[in-house]
């Protein structure tokens, strides 16, 4: 069982002071640039990488605690398997408590995307999912209208879940490695001149 678990931070409830104006024959879509601000919620989130189903929960902060409280439900039906849950290496992520309950839970196995890569962690592709198709364009005049949406959106997303599949060959990945290694090469020398 592998699991992709990240949180997506201080997701805004947005309400616009005017409607958004539908898109006409050559016109796009156009909205006011001013909003109101409701608060905000916090999604933590697993994606099982076998089937796309994601398990999500809002909370108002986020802390080891919540962290905690979150892996504890996502590992309960699990129980008796080997789980691998991928996630970055946030402090809420490796707190004492934290620590303590892999100690004790000897079946979860972490394993730390590294620094600046995550874009490997599957859950980060599915918050850029739900941020494009629900959230940026939605309007809330509460955070409670907010945490429905995403949760109306996991129940729909879950529906017709499948699995992410990587379409770039492991050479394809390295080529552009060493693109971005000798672009970030030049950019450096010439600063340095």
């Amino acid at each position: 069982m592998v699991l992709s678990v990240d949180e997506k931070t201080q997701i805004q409830a947005l309400d616009r002071t005017q409607p958004v104006l539908p898109v006409t024959f050559d016109v796009t879509e156009q909205r006011t640039h001013d909003y109101v601000r409701h608060g905000t919620t916090n999604l933590f989130a697993a994606l099982n990488t076998a089937t796309g189903e994601v398990v999500g929960e809002c909370k108002p902060n986020r802390n080891g605690t919540n962290f905690l409280a979150f892996l504890k439900k996502v590992v309960k039906p699990h129980s008796g398997e080997q789980v691998h849950v991928v996630l970055d290496n946030l402090s809420t992520h490796t707190t004492p408590e934290v620590k303590a309950w892999l100690a004790k839970n000897p079946h979860v196995h972490f394993h730390f995307t590294p620094v600046g890569s995550f874009w490997l962690n599957q859950i980060e592709i599915w918050f850029g999912i739900i941020t494009r198709q629900s959230i940026r364009r939605g309007t809330f005049s509460s955070v409670h209208i907010l945490i429905k949406q995403i949760r109306n959106y996991i129940d729909s997303w879950n529906a017709n879940a499948k699995p992410f599949t990587w379409t770039a060959t492991p050479g394809e990945i390295l080529a552009k490695v060493r693109i971005v290694q000798t672009s970030v090469r030049k950019l450096v020398n010439n600063n340095a001149n």
